[in-house]
């Protein structure tokens, strides 16, 4: 008789002991693939990415990279934080990278987080917010978003207690496109104890034209418990390669240091990002196409009687409350899969012209309907 088990017998129950706080923590949903539709191209729309391919130098570097792939990459990745510090303008000492700008958040929530600690940020924002707070063991402390699907600094000041760790500042806002002002936020810097760590995600940062949007840079210099993140996922097109950072102040930079995964930043990634901070006057024709398409289509939508917030990201807002399913739906059938939030609205990004002027058809024939029927 085969010691092992039947293939068909139900898998023993477990008895290993998982943390309690596994319990609580909302499941992350990532952009879905597009679905095939006959006759028509499919587009994802869902996970602002570039639509572009990567730059012909950062592949070039990236092909060259991977014959050296069965070594370790740098653990201190030494040579991306110097170039980064650089750019910049501040020192090395200051930088610290991870496998995205979640990946440093994470390292800033366990580093600064105990057991029953709390994280203040605006809801709904970046939804693996919550879902890092609550695995580090800390509470979630989600402030509504004021008029305009925008931050309200001053109910997030409201919020923050003696338990409070860190708040965080998505700038622009994901999932609504909107961004702070810079007076707002020093409002709220001045209201933040000095022991509370305020973090600046910007991670759309490059998509902004906003001429009230803070210099998040400027702030972090002159208030020793900012930190600000960014990403190479965005603008710079290397999503698959993971690899973001954050500036902060050197106790603060230690302390992500010390939290890091080990080798958490692969060779690929460091030396992509290496070759994309040196092709950034490539990188900026591509972002000013992909803000000149952002600006047609929140025109198009506003002028069929959308109510768009100001959008400063990659990416459109369609606050729909009780429609957000119908509207994914009516995408989806036009071979457009875009991320809907539940019953708070959808996000679509923007991306090929094509698909960009699918989503703004979509939603006219959309918006007309629900004019007929009501």
């Amino acid at each position: 008789m085969s010691d092992h088990l039947d293939a068909e017998s139900p898998a023993p129950a477990t008895p290993v002991r998982l943390r309690g706080a596994l319990a609580g923590v909302p499941a992350y949903t990532p952009g879905r693939p597009a679905a095939a539709r006959p006759g028509l191209t499919a587009y994802k729309i869902s996970s602002n990415e570039n639509p572009y391919p990567p730059l012909p130098s950062v592949l070039d570097v990236v092909r060259d990279a991977a014959a050296a792939m069965n070594r370790y990459p740098d653990m201190a990745v030494t040579a991306l934080t110097a170039a980064i510090a650089e750019r910049l303008g501040v020192p090395p000492a200051r930088i610290s990278t991870g496998p995205g700008s979640v990946g440093v958040l994470d390292q800033l929530i366990r580093a600064t987080c105990d057991d029953g600690d709390e994280v203040v940020f605006a809801w709904r924002s970046f939804e693996a917010y919550p879902i890092l707070t609550t695995l580090a063991g800390a509470r979630p402390v989600m402030v509504p978003l004021g008029p305009g699907a925008r931050h309200d600094l001053d109910a997030m000041a409201d919020a923050v207690s003696d338990r409070t760790r860190l708040v965080l500042v998505c700038t622009p806002n994901n999932p609504t496109g909107t961004t702070v002002g810079a007076g707002e936020l020093e409002r709220l810097l001045e209201r933040v104890p000095r022991d509370v760590l305020v973090v600046i995600d910007e991670a759309y940062l490059e998509f902004v034209t906003d001429p009230e949007a803070p210099d998040a840079l400027a702030v972090h210099e002159t208030h020793p418990n900012v930190v600000v993140l960014r990403t190479f996922s965005k603008a710079y097109g290397l999503a698959g390669l993971r690899v973001g950072y954050a500036v902060a102040h050197e106790p603060v930079a230690e302390a992500l240091r010390k939290a890091a995964l080990p080798f958490g930043v692969n060779s690929l990634a460091q030396a992509a990002g290496i070759a994309s901070l040196a092709a950034a006057d490539e990188l900026e024709v591509r972002v000013k196409e992909l803000v000149a398409e952002r600006e047609r289509v929140v025109a198009a939508l506003r002028e069929q009687g959308w109510d768009v917030p100001e959008q400063q990201a990659n990416f459109v807002w369609f606050d729909l409350g009780e429609d957000t399913p119908a509207f994914a739906a009516a995408c989806e059938e036009a071979g457009l899969t875009v991320r809907p939030y539940g019953t708070d609205g959808v996000r679509a990004t923007v991306a090929e012209r094509e698909a960009n002027d699918r989503l703004v058809e979509v939603a006219g024939a959309f918006l007309e309907a629900a004019r007929s029927a009501g």
